[in-house]
């Protein structure tokens, strides 16, 4: 009975191993947690298109928004672990969603595999031109004037832009108030029309329109200045020390995804992230390219949620 058991297992283990050293043999999905025309967006079909290249199979983008990511992350852990269903996974949904929202469907730690950090992604707060305010402390002083008159579009409950103001306006002291979208996109158009005032959102999506004259930047939410925008002040130089928000971005697994497959989607990314591609177009966007290990990424993970962990308990934070 035992070397029965034994054999199957073998044959079960074998077989496994067989199909991770032929993957990938038909196309992967890469599902995006937001809706098209955000930052997100950007780097995952810039990344699918070179890995397209390199893994000899096409990658395609599925955008599936809605529930500040919950919605698709769910659904892909639940997806068979054979390394053709991979996800997007940012700072929204792996670092705060388990600590703002109170139901919190899957364990991120758990339930999925870090592959590889494929950029971090400076943020602006930018403002309508029809905003009266040129600087950082212009803003907070018209936002402190008249509570709750300057609304802000996000890509969405979570998303990166939500996380960045609401930081903001816990360490300022202002109250604006918030109107979600399912994306940058749907966001973009409703500033751009007026019907929103202000955003706080990964500058990819944003610089085309601040180049236009469209959007006025007011301040950086990383620790650097962006060399696109060498004269926009950081919001740390702008009176608040320490602050820093970036978004980020990474490529997960389901959990039982065998790490052969995890290696050889690695090994394929870090090539992409070394292309010409993918170099000339982050640089464009003031995107730093990510790169090393699964181990990494885990770390970096690990690392980010405990500072949302901390910036959740200050600013009590909650997303339902």
């Amino acid at each position: 009975m035992f070397t029965r058991y034994f054999t199957l297992a073998a044959l079960l283990l074998g077989a496994s191993f067989a199909h991770a050293q032929q993957w990938p043999t038909k196309a992967i999905r890469f599902v995006v947690p937001f809706a098209p025309g955000g930052t997100s967006e950007i780097v995952a079909r810039s990344v699918a298109q070179e890995l397209s290249t390199t893994l000899g199979q096409t990658v395609y983008v599925d955008n599936r928004p809605g529930g500040a990511g919950v919605i698709a992350m769910n659904e892909v852990a639940k997806a068979e672990p054979d390394g053709y269903t991979i996800i997007l996974g940012h700072v929204g949904t792996l670092a705060v969603n388990p600590y703002a929202m109170p139901k919190h469907p899957y364990d991120v730690n758990k339930e999925f595999a870090p592959v590889i950090l494929l950029a971090r992604v400076p943020s602006l707060l930018a403002v309508a031109p029809e905003v009266p305010a040129k600087t950082l402390h212009e803003f907070v002083a018209l936002a402190k004037a008249k509570p709750d008159s300057i609304s802000y579009g996000s890509a969405g409950n979570g998303s990166s832009g939500h996380l960045a103001m609401e930081y903001f306006m816990a360490e300022s002291g202002i109250k604006l108030l918030h109107i979600p979208y399912k994306g940058t996109g749907p966001m973009l158009q409703d500033i751009l029309g007026g019907r929103v005032q202000a955003t706080f959102t990964g500058a990819p999506a944003l610089l085309g329109q601040i180049n236009a004259g469209k959007l006025r930047p007011l301040a950086v939410g990383s620790h650097e200045r962006m060399l696109s925008l060498p004269n926009v002040p950081t919001v740390a130089e702008s009176g608040y020390k320490d602050f820093e928000t970036s978004q980020w971005y990474g490529i997960l697994v389901p959990a039982k995804t065998p790490k052969a497959i995890i290696d050889k989607l690695n090994a394929a990314a870090n090539n992409a992230l070394k292309s010409n591609g993918i170099t000339a177009k982050f640089a464009k966007d003031d995107a730093r390219a990510g790169g090393g290990t699964p181990e990494q990424f885990a770390a970096f993970i690990k690392k980010e949620q405990t500072t949302w962990k901390r910036i959740i308990e200050k600013t009590g934070l909650k997303i339902d």
